[in-house]
């Protein structure tokens, strides 16, 4: 049990408090949500644990609804404030409040959502908790986090804030939805997880502590109990010789802000209209005249719990005032500079504004491509760089993978090679069946070139949507629709000389095949290479006599088909086979279609390596030259030519006086956004001048 004085609690300086109480109504009063987290006690516990006789007792009064299952389904911000009454010395004494006669003109409440509106009947109070309550969940028992605020001015309070929450539940009801758990556990943890808030966790005596619903949830936010306050209710209809004193000593379940035990009026109470009075001297009698209590009577009891709750909070807001003022600057920094951001209402010249931006964007579209005015990042590239990306990895890349010989496979080229020689067999390998290959090949160069035109115009699409996402196109939606259908129709003009201009670089390639490139290896070397493989893999022939090796036999002649009906090898070599003696004898005609169908002889077998070593080399050097010149082809017609021509094309277009005032109407959200910003920057700018006046 905490061990305070409660003569030392002092009760006259409610400064702190009301400060805190006049910020919550900066925020409420206009409509936002309040960014700062305030320091609050927050009530909670299950249905039926007592918050609500807590809270009247401490109030005096009887004014929160009451009834089974969920009462309480908005939270209830309930600000206490204690104040002097009418005639508050007479001898020397306050002057005795009569029972519960509405008509004290020292006790008053006050709605926000009503302002100026004075409720002396609690009563009414209580009726226009319902109604405000049901104008938000209906008249079913759902619930909403849309706060109630309650302001309560009275001679006989302290001056406190409390936010009563609805009441924990497990198990649905008639007509409450099947989720009611779950909603009232998020909405009670959304208030009691805020680092700034004190746990009010109510339980009830006569049950187990380990059982209790707020302890529970306390715990999950605060498992140290360092926030963590208990009210044990019901302490009055525990069992003959039971009593909390092990709870209060801290022995069951610790917190470092104890415990406080109060006696609420009974059920029956409630219905009798017993007056609270009544209910706080027999408290009284209770703690002074029970065996377990009487000696600890001073820490017990409602006047007790509502001048500790006073002295907590007070210094829980001590503490977290430096916090609150730092919080408070922060966030007016930053209201301020999106208000600024977002502009004032009044467009000015509307011929200005558009001439502003298109510079502006000008500007920047050089300037993201160039890598020189944006915000570098080492997280990801962007801008140029991701261009720069597609020309040497991705364009790159793509070219190199193009293999020449994947769709021409040597039975292709001995074709070629067959039909290149016209009616007489070649003695060399012939040009026209290599340039006819290679031709082929290097247009297939095409697609590849073609695709990194579309992957650079991305890029630019890119870095428009980049520059149209900022503050002010969001402001004016029109202008930046038309500056989006602008400056993606002349990126497409662009296109059309770009991609003529690729293709005519394959189309160079194709034309002319220069065999006199220093980098390529001409026929000759081929030849001799393509030997020495070949020799390379035969077997040395040693003259047996002297040891030394002999020189290469001359290759034999190429086989023809032979008289006698032998098979015959080479291009026709299946045509004669001796399976078809009578074709050959009848000498029918060639059939609609030849194709290659025997195996290569040695001399094909060279004759096609020759080619194909011709090829790749040739391949080579026109891979290397269109990696070049692609990129270069692009930067010039598309990348250069819009950067160059942007500003111009877009006056061009959009700098028309009958349709600036029409393109400068500023969307639904850049409204609303400006008036919750102004909202917010006044609501902060009143906060800080609150908290400024503290020392």
């Amino acid at each position: 049990m905490a061990t305070t004085n409660p003569t030392a609690i002092n009760v006259n300086d409610p400064g702190l408090i009301t400060l805190v109480n006049k910020l919550q109504d900066v925020f409420t009063t206009v409509g936002v949500q309040n960014p700062i987290d305030l320091p609050q006690i927050a009530v909670v516990g299950s249905q039926s644990s007592g918050k609500s006789s807590v809270l009247e007792n401490i109030v005096g009064r009887d004014f929160l609804p009451r009834g089974t299952g969920i009462v309480t389904r908005r939270p209830l911000i309930l600000q206490l404030i204690n104040r002097p009454p009418a005639n508050n010395q007479v001898n020397g004494t306050k002057d005795v409040k009569t029972s519960d006669a509405e008509s004290n003109v020292d006790e008053w409440g006050e709605f926000l959502h009503i302002p100026g509106q004075k409720f002396f009947d609690f009563n009414k109070i209580r009726e226009e908790i319902i109604r405000e309550t049901e104008s938000k969940t209906g008249r079913n028992a759902g619930i909403s986090p849309a706060p109630i605020n309650l302001r309560i001015y009275s001679p006989n309070v302290l001056t406190l804030t409390l936010v009563d929450l609805p009441g924990l539940t497990k198990v649905p009801v008639g007509d409450q939805p099947r989720d009611i758990e779950r909603q009232i556990r998020d909405m009670v943890l959304k208030y009691i997880s805020k680092p700034n808030a004190i746990i009010l966790a109510v339980t009830a005596a006569n049950t187990d502590l380990a059982n209790s619903d707020g302890l529970k949830l306390a715990r999950e936010v605060d498992p140290e109990g360092q926030r963590t306050i208990g009210v044990l209710t019901k302490v009055d209809l525990m069992d003959e010789g039971t009593d909390v004193v092990d709870i209060l000593a801290g022995r069951i379940i610790p917190l470092r802000l104890g415990y406080v035990p109060v006696v609420n009026r009974g059920q029956r109470d409630i219905e009798n209209k017993k007056a609270i009075s009544y209910a706080l001297e027999h408290e009284r009698q209770f703690f002074e005249n029970h065996k377990a209590y009487r000696n600890k009577a001073a820490y017990c009891g409602t006047p007790y719990l509502a001048r500790k709750l006073n002295l907590i909070l007070m210094m829980h807001i001590k503490q977290t005032l430096p916090d609150i003022k730092a919080r408070i600057q922060s966030s007016l920094q930053k209201y301020t500079a999106e208000l600024a951001q977002l502009g004032d209402s009044m467009l000015g010249n509307s011929s200005n504004i558009v001439l502003n931006m298109i510079t502006e964007f000008t500007n920047d579209y050089r300037g993201v491509l160039e890598g020189k005015n944006q915000e570098l990042t080492a997280t990801e590239l962007s801008g140029g760089a991701r261009i720069s990306f597609v020309y040497h990895e991705l364009y790159a890349n793509g070219i190199k993978a193009v293999d020449p010989f994947d769709q021409v496979k040597d039975n292709d080229i001995r074709t070629v090679l067959v039909n290149s020689s016209g009616p007489s067999p070649s003695l060399f390998v012939g040009t026209a069946a290599f340039e006819l290959i290679v031709k082929k090949q290097i247009k297939r160069l095409e697609e590849p070139s073609l695709k990194c035109v579309s992957l650079v115009y991305d890029e630019l699409v890119r870095i428009l949507s980049q520059l149209l996402a900022t503050p002010m196109f969001r402001r004016y939606p029109a202008l930046k629709e038309k500056f989006h259908a602008v400056v993606i129709a002349f990126f497409k003009k662009a296109m059309d000389p770009t991609n003529k201009l690729v293709r005519d670089l394959v189309a160079m390639e194709a034309c002319y095949i220069n065999t006199g490139h220093p980098d390529f290896i001409n026929g000759s070397r081929a030849m001799a290479i393509v030997h020495e493989r070949h020799n390379a893999n035969k077997p040395v022939q040693v003259d047996p006599k002297t040891g030394k090796a002999l020189p290469p036999a001359v290759p034999p002649r190429s086989q023809s088909p032979s008289l006698d009906g032998n098979e015959g090898s080479g291009f026709f070599g299946s045509f004669f086979s001796s399976k078809n003696k009578k074709k050959m004898a009848a000498m029918e005609p060639p059939p609609p279609t030849l194709k290659a169908s025997g195996t290569l002889s040695e001399k094909e077998v060279q004759e096609v390596e020759v080619i194909k070593l011709l090829i790749t080399s040739y391949f080579n050097i026109v891979r290397r030259t269109m990696i070049d010149m692609v990129p270069k082809a692009i930067m010039l017609n598309l990348v250069q030519w819009t950067k160059e021509e942007m500003q111009r094309e877009l006056l061009e277009n959009m700098y028309k006086t009958a349709e600036l005032d029409d393109l400068l109407k500023e969307s639904d959200f850049t409204i609303r956004r400006r008036k919750e910003c102004q909202q917010m920057v006044e609501s902060l700018t009143r906060a800080s001048e609150i908290v400024n006046q503290v020392q």
